[in-house]
């Protein structure tokens, strides 16, 4: 019986800040290093980092058309794409930021809906450290859960109450 391989988790490592001891040009300027882009299949009820979906480029985006109207594609596949910024305190890292928008794949005719700026306001928020996951839908919200926990239990306690409120966990 073949042993299954655990699948590593591919979250960015945070890195000590690259502004330290820097005064000048870019001080307090945002930065993507402990940004890390975790994609949600509802329907395989599955979670998975893509560093590719950082230029919309990740594996459920490659090949697809994507049209700003919901309507122009039917019997569409629902994936949410959740940004989780980490960041680290005295405790030790925790996640800071986490936001989710929603993106729909009908992979036979290759079309596909998303909002574009809403998923960049969504990066932005995450790097800002906000929260916004309250309306994702409840099997996609446990999900991100059961991925954080699984990621890092510590982390997870560390990160703020109204994740864990807003996600219903």
């Amino acid at each position: 019986m073949e042993e299954k391989k655990k699948k590593s988790i591919g979250f960015n490592i945070i890195k000590s800040d690259p502004m330290d001891n820097h005064k000048g040009f870019g001080k307090g300027s945002l930065t993507l290093d402990n940004v890390s882009p975790v994609i949600i299949d509802v329907e395989e009820g599955d979670a998975t980092v893509d560093v590719g979906a950082m230029h919309a480029r990740s594996v459920v985006e490659k090949g697809i058309k994507f049209l700003p109207n919901r309507d122009e594609v039917p019997d569409a596949k629902l994936y949410w794409l959740v940004w989780v910024t980490m960041d680290r305190s005295e405790e030790g890292p925790y996640y800071a930021g986490v936001t989710a928008c929603d993106m729909t794949v009908n992979r036979e005719i290759r079309r596909g809906y998303k909002s574009l700026p809403e998923h960049v306001n969504r990066l932005d928020k995450s790097i800002k450290r906000h929260i916004i996951v309250d309306h994702m839908d409840d099997k996609a919200k446990q999900i991100l859960v059961n991925y954080l926990q699984t990621h890092d239990a510590g982390m997870w306690e560390r990160s703020p109450e109204q994740l864990k409120k807003d996600l219903n966990a």
